[in-house]
Formats: C-alpha cells, sequence, structure tokens
C-alpha cells in the first residue's frame, strides 16, 4: 500500500511542481510522512530530489552562472548543515504528550510539532500571491542562500527561498533554471552527508526494509510525473493545482502536529 500511494503522490506531485510554484521535495515529503518516521521520511525524499536533480543538471547544469553558484551555493551548503543537524536533534528530544484515539495511541513529539509547522507555514507561503512576487536584489544572495539550505536540512522546503532570491540575480530564464538546480543539488548532498553521520549512522540496521523499494519506486515516478506534466501543462489550471496541494499540506502538517500522522 505504502509503495502504491507513495508511487501515486510522486507521479502527481513531480507534474504539478512543474507549474504549480511548489517543489518536488515540499510536496512528496509529506506523503512519505504517512507511512514512516519524520526524520527517514525528510531523508528518503532528499535521495528522490536529489536523482531528480541530477537528471535536471544533465540537461542544463552547464547553464549555471558559477559566481552565482559560488555566492549562494556555498552559504546554503553551510546552513544546511546547521538545519539537518537541528532535525537530528529534535528526532532525539522525548515524547511531549501521549493521547488515545479511536482505539489507537497517538504521540505528540518535538520533531513532529516542528515539521508540521514548517509544512503548514510554506504551504501558506507558496499559496501566498504575496509571497511569489517577493524579489531580493543580487546583494543578499548569501542571505538567501542561508534561507534556503537551513530549511532544506530542516525539512527539505527549500525551493520557495531560492527562487526569489535567484530571480534577481541577473540571470536570463536558461542560467537561471541552471544555477537554481545545481544549487539544490548541493544542498541536497550536503543534508544527506549530514543524516547518514547523524541519526542514521546509530540507527541504520532499524529503518524500515521496505525504504530502499519505496525510494527507487519514487524515483522512477517522478521522472513519469515530470514526463506527464509537460503534456498537461496547458491543460490544468495553476490555482487549482496549488489550492489542492496547500490544502492537502495543511492537513498532513496539521495531522504530524497533533500526533494523528
Amino acid at each position: 500500500m505504502d509503495y502504491l500511494f507513495i508511487c501515486v503522490i510522486a507521479i502527481l506531485v513531480s507534474a504539478v511542481t512543474l507549474f504549480s510554484g511548489f517543489g518536488l521535495g515540499t510536496a512528496l515529503m509529506p506523503a512519505f510522512a504517512l507511512f514512516f518516521p519524520v526524520p527517514v521520511a525528510i531523508a528518503a525524499t532528499a535521495v528522490v530530489h536529489l536523482a531528480n536533480n541530477l537528471f535536471k543538471v544533465a540537461l542544463v547544469g552547464g547553464q549555471a552562472d558559477p559566481r552565482v553558484v559560488v555566492r549562494f551555493g556555498l552559504s546554503a551548503a553551510v546552513a544546511a548543515i546547521v538545519g539537518a543537524s537541528l532535525l537530528d536533534l529534535f528526532a532525539g528530544l522525548p515524547v511531549l504528550a501521549i493521547y488515545d484515539l479511536g482505539g489507537r495511541t497517538h504521540e505528540i513529539t518535538a520533531i513532529k510539532v516542528v515539521i508540521g509547522s514548517v509544512i503548514i507555514v510554506f504551504a501558506l507561503l507558496e499559496l501566498s500571491p504575496r509571497f511569489a512576487s517577493l524579489e531580493f536584489p543580487p546583494r543578499y544572495l548569501a542571505l538567501g542562500g542561508v534561507l534556503s539550505g537551513f530549511f532544506g536540512g530542516l525539512s527539505g522546503n527549500q525551493g520557495a527561498f531560492r527562487a526569489a532570491f535567484l530571480v534577481r540575480a541577473g540571470l536570463d530564464k536558461a542560467t537561471f533554471i541552471g544555477t537554481s538546480v545545481v544549487s539544490a543539488v548541493i544542498v541536497d548532498i550536503v543534508r544527506l552527508t549530514v543524516y547518514g553521520v547523524s541519526f542514521y549512522r546509530e540507527s541504520f540496521t532499524s529503518l524500515p526494509s521496505s525504504i530502499v523499494g519505496v525510494v527507487v519506486a519514487a524515483m522512477a515516478a517522478a521522472f513519469f510525473g515530470a514526463f506527464l506534466g509537460a503534456r498537461l501543462i496547458h491543460k490544468v489550471t495553476m490555482r487549482a493545482v496549488q489550492l489542492i496541494v496547500a490544502i492537502t499540506m495543511i492537513a498532513v502538517g496539521s495531522g504530524l502536529m497533533i500526533g494523528l500522522v
């Protein structure tokens, strides 16, 4: 069931992220969180996100502006270490509360409250026309890297800040896309390294045996979704997609915060 659900979500998310404003990691992570512990869900999403972006690097990475990548990507890499380390810290905190509902025991944990809150905030931000129109001068590229890298390391939500800061960097469309993809790959590699060195180093044997298969299946589904989305891009109402994705993310984020997910 987890294979089918996550693959379907990966196809839909990958397709709609071409024109909805939401990033693949932003919308896919909550789907993984329905079946796996939050740290595992974030790391699994990072693997799919990295694979998807490596494919894009092969296509458009040569168009990236090296100077912008250095200014934005290096600060993002450092901040990603901090964000990923905080994820490890939150994962190790004790349970905040336990309650019974519907014959099942539910736990409210610090990591679920934090990640659930981040999911809700980013869903609302990316749905906001005012936030979508935000642009920052090139002199703030390093700050943009810090914000994008930090939230990328903590929860995988890096795309919104990356776009807001790179869009005013004086890049043409092809260079903007290439630079954005290369910067995303830098953050993904750094945060996956931190995840592996921190909490997965000690609990690798306790990871669900199905996680590798699910991640591989989600990768394939994401590639197919991108292919499908390219053909539906003129047939779907962008605002409708944004609303559906945002409402779903808010529901999952709320479920995480109160321990239902």
